[in-house]
């Protein structure tokens, strides 16, 4: 990921940039034809790469096994094998994580692993390679493979239940299913799933700020996902082109420049009047909806924008 990531505590996305934006509306094409071709269970993918690997695969692995995919995602060979396996993780919810890099992007973790091949699926259980699936095997083949792994580390994986808290420690209260749900949907690139399990805890619990989070930042990836950013850019050059405006204030959210989001239509308001000048009002509370209420960015942006309007 990039300096600019969006990392703020309590946002939707932890760390969004433009390339994750892309990466979850491919993965979303992809899940619909998985979810399928498995009676509609979706699928859990970590996307790793060079940044995260140390969290999502080796401390993963530590309690529970981790299927290290690496592949490159352009190619169409590659993404029928990923399919399959996603077909097969639907099949086996919760025996394993599925984890993704794309080598081209992250060509230290083919070099760590010595990778001749791709695409290559790794078994990694408590920090180390186990196992290596026979180059691109077939679906029957990797079903035969995934039957020989789990049995041969049956004695040692733990139980799927969570174990009681410490002793003297608090036990943490269980996490809303529709919570899971939209965390799961996300992961799957299933965006309008994600939608309806927030909507679902919304309707049951309408100040919930988790679902409010979601919606909104899952608003700003839609209203984003089908939209050129190079185009964006040629047309801020007309100031009287408000949407070109709003857009390019969407995309800087997503590359985490909030402020400077917040700063360009604050300016909007500044210099407009009447209908342009709601919009881009309404708009600009609508990003506010992405972060925590008492996000410092939040409170500097409604003094500023109240100083705009007054």
């Amino acid at each position: 990921m990039s300096p600019a990531d969006f990392t703020r505590p309590g946002s939707l996305y932890g760390a969004v940039d433009l390339g994750a934006r892309k990466q979850a509306l491919d993965a979303q094409a992809r899940r619909e034809t998985t979810a399928h071709e498995s009676g509609g269970t979706p699928v859990q993918v970590v996307y790793v790469d060079d940044a995260n690997f140390a969290t999502e695969v080796v401390e993963s692995s530590m309690n529970s096994l981790v299927l290290l995919e690496l592949t490159v995602t352009r190619a169409e060979q590659a993404k029928e094998y990923s399919l399959l396996l996603e077909k097969l993780t639907a099949e086996n919810t919760g025996r394993w994580v599925l984890a993704r890099v794309d080598v081209e992007a992250s060509p230290q973790i083919a070099q760590a692993l010595r990778v001749q091949n791709v695409p290559a699926l790794y078994a990694i259980f408590q920090g180390q390679p186990v196992a290596v699936a026979p180059g691109i095997a077939t679906e029957q083949q990797l079903r035969e493979w995934l039957s020989q792994l789990m049995e041969a580390l049956a004695q040692y994986l733990p139980p799927a239940a969570e174990g009681a808290p410490a002793e003297g420690q608090p036990e943490e209260p269980p996490a809303d299913p529709d919570v899971l749900a939209a965390e799961q949907a996300i992961d799957a690139g299933d965006l309008d799933g994600a939608v309806a399990a927030y909507e679902r805890l919304l309707a049951r619990s309408p100040n919930n700020e988790d679902a409010k989070l979601g919606l909104a930042g899952l608003g700003l990836i839609r209203r984003t996902q089908d939209v050129d950013p190079a185009e964006v850019e040629s047309r801020l050059a007309d100031p009287a082109d408000i949407d070109a405006q709003l857009l390019a204030a969407d995309f800087e959210m997503l590359a985490g420049e909030v402020d400077k989001a917040f700063d360009r239509l604050i300016g909007v308001v500044r210099r407009t009047s009447g209908d342009d000048r709601d919009r881009a009002r309404v708009h600009l509370l609508g990003l506010f909806d992405t972060l925590p209420g008492d996000d410092p960015s939040i409170v500097r942006a409604r003094r500023n924008l109240a100083n705009a309007l007054f």
